[in-house]
């Protein structure tokens, strides 16, 4: 374990690396507007700027994950970086929007490799005891960058051009590549000599499974047409695909037998739900404090800012209180917050104006950062050393999904049914997430490490 002035050294390198991806996540949004005029091009293909740096990161977070296990985390993770810094010096000089798109892809892919491998290397940075925290800083990094790219790219675009969105990265990047290399503790000799095969048909497999899967929940602009259907249903067969390919792969990417584990598979599907939910206040917010509060665009941005702030705020406190009562608790008090939040959102009326939104808000996403820090808390505590990029993976793709979902379903209730029955529906799921994390508890024995194979060894 690292020396305390090495740890802090070590946290900033991988804060660094979650605010980054994240921060990039949000901030080439509020450039397509300019984008379309400085490249003389429609929404549909602007938007590919976005799509592209997203799709990257769904369809590949698993298998890096993996591939960190087997070629060493800190190596992979340094490289993540270099390709994500230099991808985004690539951005920043694109001379054509063909070549911003694929320079964004190829940020996207170090993207994934920051955000799988960063969850990854707290145990191995961290005492034990304080892996709360650790999952707390990291969650809170991740909220302050989704925070910070609209407002941050806002100022830069009017101040310097689109461009610089892209190029401020490049200085960060630089940092976190020294800091990684000095201060993160290195690679385990035996998770990089072991006898462990990339599975590379999974991969294909997969990565073409999520990407569909994303691309249906994205195009459209909220519409959901025949491509999107036609898109889910090759989602659905690549599923099955991949399913019959990891049951006769040598050395698989994902052992189907691990979902055996009733904690693992119910800290993944409460993930996704609560990400479903989360995404719920970023998309239907703006339309019911415009449209019902009818305030303007620049207080919206403003009260759209609280809910995230606050769950950057209560990230680290949060990882200390599961550090010292636990994360089970504190997972079902996080869970319990959301659902109060939920329920007061459907139920406040408009008369109250924007406290009477801003209340139940800040219960929500404060009750979201202690879930988070408890959930990755509960599934990387117990994870075995050479599988904690795998499974780090799996937890950051099902917050994706659940994002991903989110904006789509959640914003097809809205559109139909109104904000009340919205966030009905989302307090709905996060009692569902709730009675998983209650009965995945009862159902298991004194815990043992997890393991990609757990169960088909049992």
């Amino acid at each position: 374990m690292l020396k305390p002035a090495s740890v802090r050294w070590a946290l900033a390198s991988l804060s660094l690396s979650m605010l980054m991806p994240s921060l990039d996540t949000s901030i080439a949004n509020v450039a397509l507007p300019t984008l379309a005029h400085a490249f003389t091009a429609s929404f549909q293909a602007v938007q590919w700027v976005v799509l592209a740096y997203l799709l990257a990161i769904t369809s590949l977070i698993v298998s890096i994950g993996r591939l960190g296990d087997i070629v060493g985390r800190r190596r992979l993770l340094l490289a993540g970086i270099w390709l994500f810094t230099t991808a985004s010096l690539l951005c920043g000089v694109a001379p054509t929007l063909w070549l911003l798109i694929a320079a964004r892809a190829a940020q996207g892919l170090g993207a994934a490799v920051m955000m799988a491998l960063t969850v990854a290397l707290v145990r191995e940075t961290v005492p034990t005891h304080q892996t709360g925290s650790g999952m707390g800083l990291l969650g809170t990094m991740s909220a302050i960058g989704t925070t910070l790219g609209p407002s941050l790219g806002g100022v830069l675009i009017a101040a310097f051009g689109w461009r610089v969105i892209f190029l401020v990265n490049v200085p960060l990047g630089l940092l976190n590549v020294l800091l990684a290399r000095r201060y993160l503790p290195a690679d385990r000799r035996e998770l990089t000599t072991g006898s462990a095969r990339f599975d590379s048909m999974g991969t294909l497999l997969i990565g073409v499974t999520l990407g569909a899967y994303a691309l249906a929940m994205t195009i459209g602009r909220g519409r959901f047409g025949v491509t999107n259907v036609a898109l889910v249903v090759a989602a659905i067969v690549g599923l099955g695909l991949c399913g019959l390919a990891e049951t006769r792969a040598a050395s698989p990417l994902i052992r189907l037998s691990m979902f055996r584990n009733p904690v693992l598979s119910a800290s993944l599907a409460m993930s996704t739900l609560v990400s479903t939910v989360m995404m719920a206040t970023l998309v239907v917010g703006p339309f019911y404090l415009s449209g019902s509060l009818r305030l303007d665009t620049a207080v919206v941005g403003f009260v759209m800012s609280v809910g995230p702030l606050v769950a950057a705020l209560t990230g680290v406190p949060g990882g200390r209180m599961v550090d010292r009562l636990g994360a089970p608790r504190m997972t079902n008090v996080g869970l319990i917050l959301m659902s109060a939040g939920c329920v007061l959102v459907a139920m406040m009326p408009t008369t109250l104006g924007v406290a009477g939104y801003i209340a139940p808000i800040v219960v929500l996403t404060a009750g979201y950062a202690l879930f988070q820090a408890a959930n990755n808390t509960a599934v990387m505590t117990d994870v075995r050393p050479d599988q904690r990029g795998a499974i780090a993976g799996l937890l950051t793709l099902s917050r994706n999904l659940g994002l991903i979902t989110g904006a789509s379903v959640m914003g097809a209730v809205f559109a139909h049914a109104g904000m009340r029955i919205t966030f009905f529906v989302a307090a709905t799921l996060i009692v569902v997430a709730l009675a998983s994390a209650i009965g995945s508890r009862a159902r298991t024995a004194p815990p043992a490490a997890f393991t990609l194979d757990q169960g088909a060894s049992s």
